[in-house]
């Protein structure tokens, strides 16, 4: 038996004329304020996984055991904190793990349900990480 021809030009031009092309549809082009959120807790989420624990053992847990000997002054200690390096570390540190805290949030409610608010679901997870980096911020930047 031979084997029937299909026609492929024909076939693909049926096809095609029933789909507009992707570059043409609104729907399929890329939401760049979705993209930076997913941006923001990708990175967020990779540097508060490696920085944040090593922050939190050398200024949490090393300094007041007393195994960290520029802890044991605390002009020395004020002094490294007041360097502005530092504290622009801290503060990024503080922003992209709100923002990552926040988006991780906001995900898990929706799966949970809260699926009718979404406006007011990212205003609110968006929102307390604006608010806690402003804190965060104020605090930082306001104390010597």
């Amino acid at each position: 038996r031979r084997r029937r021809d299909l026609d492929l030009p024909r076939l693909r031009e049926a096809l095609m004329a029933a789909h507009e092309p992707w570059h043409t549809r609104a729907d399929l082009k890329p939401s760049y304020g979705h993209s930076f959120w997913w941006f923001m807790f990708g990175n967020g989420g990779g540097i508060a996984a490696v920085f944040l624990p090593v922050v939190i053992l050398v200024a949490g847990v090393l300094g007041p055991l007393g195994v960290m000997n520029w802890m044991e002054d605390s002009r020395h200690f004020a002094w490294t904190l007041g360097n502005p390096l530092v504290k622009l570390f801290l503060f990024v540190l503080c922003l992209l793990t709100f923002v990552h805290a926040a988006h991780r949030l906001r995900y898990m409610l929706f799966d949970l349900g809260l699926r009718g608010s979404v406006v007011v679901l990212e205003w609110a997870c968006y929102g307390g990480a604006v608010v806690g980096t402003v804190v965060a911020a104020v605090l930082l930047f306001t104390t010597p």
